[in-house]
């Protein structure tokens, strides 16, 4: 799938704008805070109805403004189109259509455009906490199918009344208490192993990828690991919750299941997060997204629109030379501030200075 055309109306520091775009790559240059990114974002916002950059819909209208509306083309491979349109209000309830008909719940989109973003900040991928991971993992399974997103959202739902019901404990395990936590851990349980199967046969499928993806960009063999075996799936849940009831009655939350899992990473045998160079981990983050990008377009045979968000700055001239040479077909959208190096092969450059188009 490509998106066609783009059109933004109060979005970020752009008070009007409209981008015809293309299959193959396509390079925005532009200085810092001159709208490369905000462009960029606009596009993936389309996939999830979310920021890759965590802003709330107050940072995403233009100062001044009390809406922005972002339009979009998206032609699919096998010829239909599809028009979405989402118009964000600074204070209150967005509002989306799909081809003219009203979007109900996000799900209804999901899978009517697929974008794949690497941003700077995915480094975090490597460095942050357990929640980035595991967002990843859940991220890419929702990419692949939209009934995960479901049970995602069921999983948070059990976990907020199961830890409402341990607050009300208040640190004593009464047999009223016990009971109800009985049901909850069961209803919990059936739910939560499909989840944690989801994300073991994800990872598993997942690692050569991301193994040949860093050798590639790193241009050297390098043994690499990628770890999800939660002690939950092996004693399987309601046992691992019983186990663990009154630490949870005390401490007033839930403190096992696939919410507080962990995906791990070894390079060359060291964690990842805590032995990796910079360098390393960048590569790492790097492939991780390549490798979901990767797979989605294995499984359900469509291509999603693959931005590199500012990459070439943060990644030495070995590693950006090896990842332009080795873009997947698609559509691609680099964002850079600096002239493209010798090794990209542009299909059609965007110059972007305050929020409009120069070229």
């Amino acid at each position: 799938m490509i998106v066609e055309h783009l059109e933004l109306i109060d979005f970020r520091n752009y008070a009007q704008g409209s981008f015809d775009l293309t299959s193959g790559t396509t390079a925005i240059i532009g200085g810092n805070g001159q709208g490369k990114t905000n462009l960029a974002e606009a596009l993936a916002y389309l996939a999830t109805l979310s920021s890759f950059r965590g802003a709330p819909n107050d940072a995403l209208v233009k100062a001044g403004a009390s809406q922005a509306i972002i339009r979009a083309i998206v032609r699919h491979d096998d010829g239909r189109e599809t028009l979405i349109e989402a118009e964000l209000v600074a204070a209150g309830r967005n509002r989306v259509q799909v081809n003219k008909q009203k979007l109900v719940r996000v799900r209804d989109l999901l899978g009517s455009v697929r974008v794949t973003v690497f941003s700077p900040d995915d480094l975090i991928l490597v460095k942050g906490g357990p929640g980035e991971r595991r967002r990843y993992m859940d991220d890419t399974l929702v990419a692949l199918a939209t009934k995960y997103d479901a049970i995602r959202l069921e999983i948070d739902r059990i976990v907020q009344q199961r830890n409402t019901l341990l607050k009300q404990a208040n640190g004593r395990l009464t047999e009223e208490i016990e009971v109800t936590l009985d049901v909850w851990d069961m209803k919990f349980a059936e739910i939560a192993d499909q989840f944690g199967y989801a994300r073991a046969t994800l990872v598993s499928r997942i690692t050569p990828m991301v193994q040949d993806a860093y050798e590639r960009l790193a241009g050297i063999s390098t043994p690499l690991e990628l770890t999800y075996e939660p002690e939950w799936r092996q004693l399987g849940l309601v046992p691992a919750l019983q186990a663990a009831r009154i630490a949870d009655v005390r401490r007033g939350v839930s403190t096992v299941g696939p919410h507080r899992d962990e995906l791990s990473f070894t390079i060359n045998g060291l964690p990842s997060r805590t032995h990796a160079s910079q360098g390393e981990q960048r590569t790492l983050a790097l492939a991780l997204r390549l490798a979901a990008h990767q797979l989605v377009t294995e499984r359900t045979g469509s291509a999603p629109v693959l931005v590199l968000d500012d990459v070439l700055s943060e990644l030495d001239d070995g590693r950006a030379t090896a990842l332009l040479a080795h873009i997947p077909p698609g559509q691609v959208i680099i964002t850079t501030a600096s002239e493209l190096p010798p090794a990209a092969r542009a299909d059609r450059i965007l110059r972007v200075e305050g929020g409009r188009v120069v070229e």
